[in-house]
C-alpha cells in the first residue's frame, strides 16, 4: 500500500529523516511514535508531499508519488490534524463535505455520506449536521475533523496528534472509537503521536524513531517483550513494562467456568488483564466475575491466574 524506499530528508544540512525503509500494508493502522524531534511528524508529511522528500522513494499502491498531481494525491488520503481546522462559518454537513463537493458528488450521495459519517462517530445527523464548530465540544469538533478526512472514503487516513489537546477522558472515547472504527472499515492509517500508551493501544505496528533513524518497528507485543536496546526500554517505560504488558492481554484466556462467589465484582468480557488487575486491586478481592455485554455470568478470573507462569 505504502512504501518508503531509502527516504531521506535534511534541513539546513541537518538530518530529519535518516534511510527511511518501510513497507505499510493494506488495512495496516501504523504508529509513528518518538521524542521531539524524531521525525516522525515530517514522515507522515512526506506521503502526501506537505513535505517533500530528498531522497529515495515513496510509493502508493505500487505508484511513485510524485507521478500523481499533488491535488489528486491528496484527494485520495484524508487527513486528520490535532488543531482540527474546520472552517469556523460553515455547518458539520457542509465541512464534511468539502472534498466530495470538490469531487462533484451528487448532493443526495454527499448527504448519505454526511449522515453516514455523523452516525458511525456517534453523533445523532438530525441532531448535529446544522450546528457550527462553536456550537460543538472539543471532542466533538474531533470526531467532525476525522469524519472530513473520511467524507471522499480515501484509500489511506493520515493522523498527526490528532488528539493531542484534548482531556483525558474525552481522548480515551476518541480512541476507542478510532480502534472501532478502523476495525469495521479496514482502512489503512498512519497516525502520529509521542504517546506510549496511545500507540499500545491503537497500532498493529509501532516504527519507533530518534534522530530521524529507524530504532525498531514491531507490533506491541513485541516492542514490550523483546526491546531493541536501551533507548526503546527508557521510551515505553521500564518502571511499568509490566503494567503495558497486561494491558495487551485480554482476560478471556485465564477465563475459569465456575461462577466467583456471590457479591464478587464485575468485568466485562473484553477487559484487559490490566484493567483486571486495577479491579482487583480497588476491591481489594482475589476473583471478580466475568460477564458479556448483557451483563450474563461467563465465568471467573482469578488473581493467581493473572501471575501464573505461562
Amino acid at each position: 500500500m505504502i512504501e518508503f524506499r531509502n527516504i531521506g530528508k535534511s534541513y539546513d544540512g541537518v538530518r530529519a529523516i535518516d534511510n527511511l525503509n518501510l513497507h505499510i500494508a493494506q488495512g495496516e493502522l501504523v504508529v509513528f511514535i518518538g521524542p521531539s524531534g524524531s521525525g516522525k511528524s515530517t514522515a507522515l508529511k512526506m506521503i502526501n508531499r506537505m513535505i517533500d522528500h530528498d531522497q529515495g522513494r515513496i510509493l502508493l499502491e505500487g505508484r511513485e508519488i510524485y507521478s500523481f498531481d499533488v491535488r489528486e494525491l491528496r484527494r485520495r488520503m484524508g487527513y486528520a490534524i490535532q488543531s482540527v481546522g474546520l472552517f469556523p462559518h460553515w455547518t458539520v454537513e457542509r465541512n464534511i463535505a468539502t472534498v466530495p463537493q470538490l469531487l462533484g458528488w451528487p448532493r443526495e450521495r454527499i448527504s448519505q455520506r454526511v449522515s453516514e459519517l455523523l452516525t458511525l462517530f456517534g453523533m445523532a445527523p438530525e441532531q448535529f449536521r446544522q450546528r457550527y464548530p462553536h456550537q460543538l465540544s472539543g471532542g466533538q469538533q474531533q470526531r467532525v475533523g476525522v469524519a472530513r478526512a473520511l467524507a471522499a472514503d480515501p484509500a489511506v487516513l493520515l493522523m498527526d496528534e490528532p488528539f493531542g489537546a484534548l482531556d483525558p477522558v474525552t481522548r480515551a472515547a476518541l480512541q476507542l472509537e478510532l480502534k472501532r472504527v478502523h476495525q469495521s472499515s479496514g482502512k489503512t492509517i498512519v497516525l502520529v503521536t509521542h504517546d506510549i500508551d496511545e500507540a499500545l493501544l491503537l497500532a498493529d505496528r509501532i516504527v519507533l524513531l530518534n534522530h530521524g533513524q529507524v530504532v525498531q518497528v514491531a507490533s506491541p507485543l513485541a516492542l514490550l517483550s523483546n526491546p531493541a536496546d536501551d533507548f526503546v526500554l527508557d521510551f515505553v517505560g521500564r518502571a511499568d513494562l509490566g503494567i503495558k504488558l497486561l494491558s495487551l492481554q485480554p482476560v478471556a484466556p485465564l477465563l475459569r467456568q465456575q461462577r466467583a462467589p456471590a457479591g464478587a465484582p464485575t468485568l466485562a468480557e473484553a477487559a484487559t488483564l490490566r484493567e483486571a488487575l486495577a479491579t482487583l486491586a480497588m476491591h481489594r478481592t482475589s476473583v471478580l466475575s466475568v460477564v458479556n455485554p448483557q451483563q450474563q455470568v461467563l465465568g471467573s478470573l482469578h488473581a493467581a491466574d493473572i501471575f501464573a507462569p505461562r
